[in-house]
């Protein structure tokens, strides 16, 4: 069960001597992402250390940190937390005591996975998007039986033989939806998946 953020979300903690700030967010798009980093970033610190997933597309950097020691732990985090679409920032102001591989790791790894668990978090649906068909005595009860099952309906096209809906379900519903509305219509809904 994949989850997401609801809101933006920080946390802040001092490992010897250095400050570390975490900033966490939901993001739809890589555009998005990399939105929010520029706004979170502050040019005064001395790393601006970043990771996103958003489905199949991640990225991370580490923003002058050894390789592999900030971006990389930043984006186990968000995996290790089964999150997608989320974006999380981590913003280092040296204190003057070097952490090590190890230690860079656990700070930037860690931070991050603290500011997570601090987040609302909500599941994310895997939708589908349907078009069907039903004549205009059907409609109401149709629109009954969508709203069941977890169904938003997008577009209602009328016309002289009824109405055309297009809406999105949970994919997980589908088989059932189906086979509710073709009872409803007699089999004459036109069930169409989209995407």
């Amino acid at each position: 069960m994949t989850h997401t953020l609801t809101a933006p979300c920080s946390y802040q903690e001092d490992i010897k001597k250095s400050r570390f700030a975490a900033y966490a967010a939901p993001v739809a798009t890589i555009d998005d992402a990399m939105r929010f980093f520029a706004e979170r970033s502050d040019p005064e610190a001395t790393h601006n250390c970043w990771a996103y997933r958003i489905g199949q597309e991640y990225r991370f950097n580490d923003d002058g940190e050894p390789g592999g020691t900030a971006g990389r732990p930043i984006l186990q985090a968000i995996e290790g937390q089964d999150m997608d679409r989320v974006a999380v920032l981590v913003v280092r102001w040296y204190g003057g005591i070097k952490l090590g591989a190890g230690g860079l790791v656990r700070a930037y790894g860690g931070c991050a996975a603290n500011c997570l668990r601090l987040g609302e978090r909500t599941e994310i649906v895997d939708l589908a998007t349907v078009r069907c068909a039903c004549g205009f005595a059907e409609l109401a009860l149709l629109k009954s039986r969508l709203a069941q099952a977890g169904a938003a309906i997008q577009q209602e096209d009328f016309n002289e033989d009824g109405v055309a809906l297009c809406f999105c379900a949970p994919r997980a519903v589908l088989a059932d939806l189906e086979v509710t509305v073709a009872n409803i219509t007699r089999g004459r809904s036109a069930w169409e998946v989209l995407s």
